[in-house]
């Protein structure tokens, strides 16, 4: 018995053939595409399935991966504005260090997935203080995440120590490592923040366990000095004499790369998550992504937190990928439809390690997905489904979610939660949150 049958769609795969069906869908047993089919062959199967939805007027796609995000740092949405990234950090941690605890976390990062699974995200890598409440935040909304033991030199919002921090990412493999919404990672701050030393023993326990290894990297030109100043080499050559670059690593910006660096990053097989919204905002640069496209680099797409753009919205994220990088090389041609595309989908999966599971429809992995009303004025005509996809789609336009199958997101509204009572816990905590930065 097939559980689900979605048919009709305009079907963009994703895949690595970018095969498109004009009327067509998907099967889904057991949480798992087993068939992408014409409508005309679904249609023999409808008899035999659970649930049919008739997606007509719609474009069924994979779920948008996130590849950096701090979610619950929604709380602070829109409360330091119109300064640069070191000033900016400092107001941003004195406000955290007023209002997170473990409750508060889990509060805002609800809030954050809930934008995200809207938005038509069902996986985000998100870097924060207390990850066990990011992972069940995740699961109260219906998305999968990649998170872990967070590493900072200093006490920070938490107070603890390094060896508290070490054990704490010990732990987190120790209970996520064998579920299917969870990738465990090991993310320390970043090399400004967390000594070679201590960089070293979280690498280390990533390596031990098989996880990713996520950091900032190269975000700002002081930055980039700092670290040339305090160890006589810029950011990524930092993290390569230490030997901290694999195929497991995650790096979020590397807006300020030399010709080396990418080099490194293209040889070592590391992923660079671009964040143009969080980088234009904070005056922070231009990435090289041509030159990385170029160089081979995996190059995927985040949001930052909605404390840096203001909002968790991928599908901006994506048009700005697919569009600032022409005019700052003056060249239409530099990152075309599909690589953009691609930053979203696969590409993600691949950071992730999970290219086998996520990222792209195709019979066997799990059936995250997409659905997109196509019966708006700025979707007709549509000539190419891709190119709407990257240039004209909106968060918006998103009506249903599908995690492996379950329905997360129907006509607009979350399915396993309320987020009424978020929105009126969040508002409760305004004054709270003014006052701590007052």
């Amino acid at each position: 018995m097939t559980d689900l049958i979605i048919t009709n769609a305009v079907v963009v795969t994703a895949d690595g053939a970018n095969t498109l069906l004009e009327k067509g869908g998907v099967a889904v047993s057991n949480g798992k595409i087993t068939h992408i089919a014409s409508a005309e062959t679904l249609a023999a199967m409808e008899g035999q399935a659970k649930r049919v939805i008739d997606a007509s007027g719609m474009l069924l796609m994979p779920g948008l991966i996130n590849t950096h995000c701090h979610a619950a740092d929604s709380l602070f949405r829109g409360l330091v504005e119109d300064l640069k990234l070191e000033p900016w950090l400092q107001t941003v941690w004195k406000a955290e260090a007023a209002i997170l605890n473990p409750q508060t976390t889990h509060l805002g990062s609800v809030l954050g997935f809930a934008e995200l699974l809207l938005g038509g995200v069902t996986t985000v890598m998100d870097m924060f203080w207390y990850p066990s409440e990011t992972v069940r935040a995740a699961r109260d909304v219906g998305v999968r995440v990649s998170t872990g033991g967070i590493f900072f030199d200093y006490p920070g919002v938490n107070g603890q120590s390094q060896v508290q921090r070490e054990a704490i990412a010990e732990a987190f493999f120790e209970e996520f490592g064998n579920v299917d919404d969870v990738f465990p990672a090991v993310l320390p701050h970043g090399t400004y923040t967390v000594s070679p030393e201590h960089l070293k023993i979280a690498h280390a326990i990533a390596e031990k366990h098989g996880g990713l290894f996520c950091t900032h990297v190269a975000e700002t030109a002081a930055e980039r000095t700092d670290i040339e100043t305090r160890y006589g080499r810029p950011v990524v050559q930092h993290l390569e004499q230490h030997g901290l670059i694999n195929q497991r690593s995650v790096f979020a910006h590397c807006v300020h790369l030399d010709d080396a660096e990418i080099e490194i990053l293209a040889r070592r097989g590391a992923t660079v998550s671009h964040n143009p919204m969080s980088n234009l905002k904070l005056a922070s640069g231009f990435a090289r992504v041509p030159d990385m496209l170029k160089a081979g680099i995996n190059v995927t797409l985040g949001t930052d937190g909605a404390i840096s753009g203001n909002d968790l919205d991928m599908w901006m994220a994506l048009r700005l990928a697919a569009t600032v990088h022409k005019a700052v090389a003056r060249d239409a041609e530099v990152v075309t439809t599909r690589e953009a595309l691609a930053m979203v989908t696969i590409n993600g999966a691949k950071a992730l390690n999970a290219a086998d599971r996520i990222g792209s429809l195709e019979v066997g992995k799990l059936a995250d997905m997409v659905l997109l009303d196509l019966k708006r004025p700025h979707a007709v005509p549509m000539f190419d489904p891709l190119t709407h996809l990257v240039y004209s789609t909106a968060k918006s336009d998103v009506r249903h979610v599908f995690l492996g199958g379950e329905q997360v997101v129907r006509d607009g509204a979350l399915t396993r939660l309320d987020i009424a009572d978020t929105l009126d816990q969040v508002q409760a905590l305004v004054p709270r949150i003014k006052a701590s930065i007052a």
